[in-house]
């Protein structure tokens, strides 16, 4: 969400920030709706300064005696105070005009975001490690895990339908280990505190994460009126909804491992088959709420935090910074960490750590104050996959095969798995 004020007096660079979005010029239109507002708001304050005088001549006029002049006035009150209601209605309306158009325009991005209309024009930023080498040509995760016989795709549609998985055996504990393996790297190691929210949130925190109007069909809704998490950002976030965060309060670091879901609206006919893209999934969310000037640095940190889950499993990876085309609708600046997965021949997303600069905190009035300093500050949040646990799971099997469909564990999650050190079948 933007600052009106701030765009009537930066209209340029609000419609280059437009522009570099791919978006038509919005400042004049925006600010034409607020004028009519601001006009109408002045003519209420008049209305309600000429209500005021007609009451005090009622007082007068019966101190005189002069019971018509009463009468006169009491009448005028009584159509100023009508008019006054119905002012007050038609201002609601043209705040509420001036606020939606607002809330479905994207952030703006960052001086320093490449330009691009797609993910062709995002830029390589990093490598980490190197591709495995096989002896064999690697497989796929679900060729693999369907000859393991513990991913079943068949059984999940008899339940639920297609884009649903059910896992079995070794594939079930190796994903709850990598789940368990990141919740205790980000809270031992990277200071975040473990939260466990609800996985169903009211409109308002939907609202104030930037989920809603814009994204309303990728949600799934309950039947009294509440969303299903599509990620733990959104619980997580909006726990800073209307406080005021003292001095050495921020920055805040939760992390939370939830199951998460989307409907996959507008990816017909994309990853249909496997595990990548899914109506159910579970991940690992880190979220950072901070002071203005502190949020590029946290932005680094948290990537890095994201970064050191691959490291420490052994996955070649790289990060990419999105271009202005490819970023999300909240963010101001965006670093993708893409694994490598040999079965597909492909990096793959598997993590996207975003700063969203105040654009969430304006929605759902999150604040700080610095000392005692009586101006209060706009957060800024920050938000990050620590990392995407099924992603995980399929890359961990890609890289980890070996040639009779066996999968190795990795060292870090040996003291997840039991002492089990290698996946085989039945």
């Amino acid at each position: 969400m933007f600052d009106i004020r701030w765009i009537r007096e930066n209209p340029e660079a609000f419609d280059e920030g437009m522009r570099r979005r791919g978006l038509e010029p919005q400042a004049q239109s925006l600010i034409g709706l607020d004028e009519k507002r601001r006009e109408h708001v002045v003519g209420l304050q008049a209305m309600q300064e000429e209500r005021n005088r007609a009451s005090k001549e009622i007082g007068k006029a019966k101190a005189n005696g002069d019971e018509a002049a009463a009468q006169e006035a009491i009448e005028a009150v009584a159509k100023l105070k009508s008019a006054l209601q119905t002012g007050e209605e038609e201002n609601k309306a043209l705040s509420q005009a001036v606020t939606d158009a607002l809330s479905v325009l994207p952030n703006l991005p960052q001086d320093d975001v490449p330009q691009g209309a797609d993910e062709a024009g995002n830029v390589e930023h990093h490598r980490w490690g190197d591709k495995p080498d096989f002896s064999f040509q690697p497989k796929e995760h679900y060729e693999l895990g369907e000859a393991l016989g513990m991913m079943d795709f068949e059984a999940a549609a008899k339940i639920a339908g297609s884009r649903f998985a059910v896992l079995k055996g070794g594939i079930a504990r190796l994903e709850r280990a990598l789940g368990q393996f990141m919740l205790d790297l980000h809270t031992r190691d990277h200071g975040y505190t473990e939260i466990q929210p609800p996985l169903l949130v009211r409109d308002e925190a939907a609202y104030g994460t930037d989920k809603l109007p814009k994204f309303a069909e990728d949600l799934f809704r309950t039947t009294d009126g509440r969303w299903l998490i599509p990620t733990a950002e959104v619980p997580l976030t909006y726990m800073g909804a209307d406080e005021i965060y003292k001095d050495g309060e921020l920055p805040q670091r939760m992390t939370a491992h939830t199951a998460c879901f989307r409907s996959e609206a507008g990816s017909a006919g994309r990853d249909t088959r496997g595990y990548l893209r899914q109506h159910q999934f579970y991940k690992v969310e880190l979220v950072s709420i901070t002071e203005q000037d502190k949020s590029a640095e946290e932005h680094e940190r948290m990537t890095r935090c994201a970064e050191a889950v691959l490291e420490q499993l052994g996955l070649h990876y790289r990060t990419m910074v999105l271009c202005t085309g490819d970023m999300g609708f909240g963010a101001r600046k965006t670093y993708d960490i893409e694994v490598w997965m040999p079965g597909q021949d492909n990096y793959r997303e598997i993590s996207s750590c975003s700063v969203c600069g105040d654009f969430q905190a304006r929605r759902m009035n999150a604040r700080y104050r610095l000392g005692d300093d009586k101006q209060l500050r706009f957060v800024h949040t920050l938000n990050g996959s620590g990392i995407a646990v099924g992603r995980a799971l399929i890359a961990v099997m890609e890289n980890y095969q070996n040639e009779d469909g066996s999968i190795r564990i990795p060292q870090a999650l040996s003291p997840y798995m039991g002492g089990i050190s290698v996946i085989e079948g039945a």
